[in-house]
Parts: C-alpha cells; structure tokens; sequence
C-alpha cells in the first residue's frame, strides 16, 4: 500500500514539476476550443403539436355493419412511418430541399439528414403529437414542420380512404368471380338432373332411405290386401247362410239368430281385427285394449237389441200375411246389404292387388339400379356441394363489399377520426442552439485534461528521481542519504514570483470562462 502511495505521488511530484507546460497546453486548448464554439452557426428549432381525436360517436353505431377499424392503431402506425424514405422526399419536394441534390448520393445524403433532424414525439393515450426541425435558417425551419404536419395529415386521413377503395376493387373482382363460378356450378347440376332423370334422389332422402320407404310402404299394402280379402271372405261366408228371400215357415224357430246377418256384424268385425292389431303391440292391460274390449262388449249387446226387434217384426209380418210368396215380402234387406258390402270389398281388393303390384314393381326396379343410383346420388351430392361453397362464398362476399361501402361513407364524413392543429409551426426567433454554455464547460474540462495529460506525458519521457525510495527502485543500489538543496534568497523570490504567475494565469483562464458565460447568458454577440 505504502509502495502505491509513493509512486502516486512521484506521478503528482512530476506533474507539477511540468505545471507550466500542462498550463500552457489548457489555454491553448481552451482559447482554439472557445473560438470553434462561438463561431458555431445558431440553429433555429420550429416547432408544432397535433391533435388526433379517434372519439367517434358513428363507431359504436355502426358496430357490426362497416369494417372495424382501430384508429389508434392506424394513428401509430402512421407516426411509426412517418419518416419513411417516400414521406421525407415528399417533404424535400413541398420545401424544395431537392433542389440542392445534384445527384443521386446528394439526395441519399440529405434524407439521412432530414431523417436525424427531424424529431416526432407522442403524448401517449392524449394522442397529442409534437413533431420539431432544426436548422440555422428558421424558415426553412417553419416549412419543413409544415411539410411534416400536412404528411402527417394527409397519410392518417387518406390510408383509410384509399385502404377501403382497394379492398372494395379487390371484392368487386372477387363477386364477379364467384358469381361466374356460381353460374357454372347451377349449369352443371342442371345438365346433370336433366341426364339423369327419374334417377334423382327425393328431397332429404338417398337411395338407401328410397328403397327402405319402397319396402315398408309394399308391406303395408299387402297387409290392407289381406286384410280386405279377409273382410271379402267373411262376407262371402256371411252372404252363403243368407237366402235372396224371406224363408220363415211357420215354424216360430225358423227365424233364430244364428244365422241371421244384420248391419252390426260388420262394424263388431272390424273392431275384432283393430284388437288384434293392438294385442300384437300391447298387453291386455293396456288402455286402448282395454277400450276397444269395452266398444266391441258394447256393439255386441246393441246387436242383441237389434236381433230382438228383427225377429219381432219378422214375426208380425209372418202373422199378417200368414206366409211368404211371391205376394209376399219382397227380397231379404240384410242380403241386399251383404251384397252391396261385397261388391265395395271386391273393388277395394282390385285396388289393392293393383297398388302391391305397382309398389313390388318399383322396389325391384330400386334393386335393380343397386349400382347406378348411389353413384348418381353421389355425384349430385358433390356437384350440390360445390354449389353451396361457391353460393356461402358469393354471399359473404356481398356482405363484406356492403360492409366497405358502409364504412367508406362513414369515413367521407370525418367523424371517425379528427385532425387539429394546437400549436401551428412559427419561425423561431431565439435560438435553440447550439448550447454554448455546455460546450464552453466542455471544453475548458477537456483542456484541462489536455494540460494533466501533458504534464504526465512529459514527465514519464525524462523521469527525474524525486526520492531515495525511487532511486533504489530504478538502480537496485542502496542509497545510504540524501542532500536538501539550499535555495538563497534571490532564489526564493523567484520562486515565489513563478507560483504566483502560474496561479495568476490559471486565474485568467477560469475568468474568461466564467466572461464567457456570462456573456452567453446575457445573449452579447462577440465579434468573432
């Protein structure tokens, strides 16, 4: 530590034994560093603050129907380009900075210029913009803030614009290409039904769901056909235990109900076979089995009724006319009846024989195109397909073109964003630079350091032993003492007078910085 110390002061000891050098090297420093300053030129900054108000009472109107646009993000995007390589030759020709490019590298040059002269600033969510310039002419100052504020306009309030122009040519081109492709896709389906006719599907239905609706509906018609032979039949029975005529004799027996057939039976019949449908579906204890065993004990006790008041009447026309002949009762009534009944169920099993035929003969024709069909259905379903995508496709197209316009109408009324100047740009009349005083203190900092350094530099050239310690440091020799030099008293005086001049000077040096700036901070020009 001890040997830090010491070598720490043989480096001050050799400065100031070069004081005067270190000195001389300041003032010079300072007065070339002082003259370079104030010859400086001044430089006039204009200035200007912008307003972008993005509070639009159209937007939440209009949500859902136009093009949702974020104007802050447009705003930003905006003032991020703001300097691009097209704005700023669109500065240069509004202010005619191009007329001093003679040449391609002179323009490069002066946009690399422009581009670090020229300061934008944001306010944040304020959307307050201040955009500056600075150059030693203040007018070209003021245009050049005037150019940026009339980009800056023109770019936020025309990219919209043209934006929503673009996009709607781009959805014109893109309906008139699918409305093309729409047309082609109805012609092929077109051509494609009218090739294959009588082979189309149903609506909603494939072949699949044809052939099983074929099969259940023959099934179901030749259950009716069963059913109405079997009512045929019946009545067949029934009309054979019938006579034409009257045949009661004069026995009272003859006129029993055991083969007697009255206008009841049939609808007992009927009732019979709708239980035995339901007795296929349901248990006995079900309510509709239950009902319709109470209709037919019902029908069966009205025809009872009805047999009682027959034979009564058929015995009272039996007494008063005392028998039957051809002067008698004309043609039995139940007969006539039974006959009529059969004649109905012979048409309606011709009707159904008919039907089962028709229907057999279309499911087999359905087996028969087991092949052909699905591959029609299928081709139709992809033809169906591309239709539906080029219509969705159509449709939506239209809505986004209805949904631009919109938006371009709202954008033509200024309401989505507004554009206002707070503070217009004005030729500066104080300067803003450069910053004397600073670069004053700069410089007699730096000339100081100058001085030291030299004074160091110097020392370090032609060393000189200032102690015992450094001595057998640098010869490896013991040094055994040391003499004091004597100064006489002339000696003394001089010395005394060059401390004196030295601090005098260096007096000198910080007076004329603080004239210096004082003179800056009076605004005095000095000749020079």
């Amino acid at each position: 530590m001890n040997e830090i110390i010491e070598q720490l002061l043989d480096y001050l000891r050799g400065i100031w034994r070069n004081r005067w050098q270190a000195l001389a090297c300041a003032w010079l420093l300072c007065l070339v560093g002082w003259l370079v300053v104030y010859r400086l030129p001044d430089q006039y900054e204009a200035k200007a603050q912008v307003y972008v108000d993005t509070q639009s009472v159209l937007r939440p109107l209009l949500q859902g129907l136009t093009v949702n646009v974020n104007p802050d993000a447009q705003i930003g995007l905006v003032a991020r380009t703001l300097l691009s390589r097209p704005n700023l030759e669109k500065i240069a020709r509004m202010t005619d900075l191009d007329l001093q490019a003679r040449d391609p590298e002179a323009l490069d040059a002066l946009m690399t210029t422009l581009q670090k002269k020229i300061k934008l600033t944001g306010a944040g969510r304020e959307n307050l913009y201040g955009v500056s310039y600075e150059d030693r002419d203040p007018q070209l100052a003021k245009k050049v803030v005037q150019a940026l504020v009339t980009v800056f306009a023109e770019n936020l309030l025309g990219d919209t614009r043209q934006d929503t122009d673009v996009a709607q040519r781009f959805l014109d081109r893109q309906i008139s290409e699918y409305e093309t492709r729409l047309g082609e896709a109805e012609n092929r389906v077109k051509e494609f039904k009218r090739k294959n006719v009588g082979l189309m599907p149903a609506e909603g239905q494939n072949y699949y769901t044809r052939m099983q609706q074929s099969l259940t509906e023959l099934g179901v018609a030749k259950l009716e056909l069963a059913q109405a032979e079997n009512r045929r039949n019946s009545l067949l029975q029934q009309i054979g235990g019938e006579q034409p005529t009257f045949g009661i004799g004069p026995q009272p027996g003859a006129t029993g109900g055991g083969s007697v057939a009255l206008p009841i039976d049939a609808r007992i019949q009927s009732m019979e076979q709708k239980l035995d449908e339901l007795l296929l579906k349901y248990t006995e204890r079900h309510p509709d089995v239950s009902i319709m065993r109470q209709t037919i004990a019902d029908l069966k006790r009205q025809r009872e009724q009805d047999l009682t008041q027959y034979q009564a009447s058929m015995a009272r026309v039996a007494s008063e006319s005392g028998g039957f002949g051809p002067q008698g009762v004309d043609a039995n009534p139940v007969y006539q009846q039974l006959k009529i009944a059969l004649a109905q169920e012979e048409a309606n099993v011709a009707a159904l024989q008919t039907k089962v035929e028709t229907l057999d003969r279309q499911f087999k024709e359905l087996q028969d195109q087991v092949n052909t069909i699905p591959q029609v259905e299928a081709e139709l379903a992809a033809l169906n397909r591309d239709y539906e995508i080029n219509r969705k496709k159509y449709e939506e197209l239209i809505a986004r073109r209805e949904s631009a316009r919109l938006s371009q109408q709202a954008d033509q009324t200024n309401q989505d964003v507004r554009f206002k100047i707070t503070d217009p740009p004005r030729v500066p009349s104080e300067p803003s630079g450069p910053n004397r005083p600073l670069l004053t203190s700069l410089v007699l900092v730096a000339g100081l350091g100058a001085g030291l350094a030299v004074a160091f530099l110097i020392a370090q050239l032609w060393p000189t032993f200032d102690s015992r310690r450094s001595l057998m440091r640098v010869t490896q020799i013991p040094v055994f003492g040391s003499v004091s030099a004597i100064l006489s008293p002339a000696a003394r005086r001089r010395e005394r007078w060059h401390l004196i001049g030295y601090f005098a000077l260096g007096s000198c040096l910080l007076l004329a910085y603080v004239g210096l700036l004082a003179i800056e901070i009076i605004g005095f020009t000095l000749p020079f």
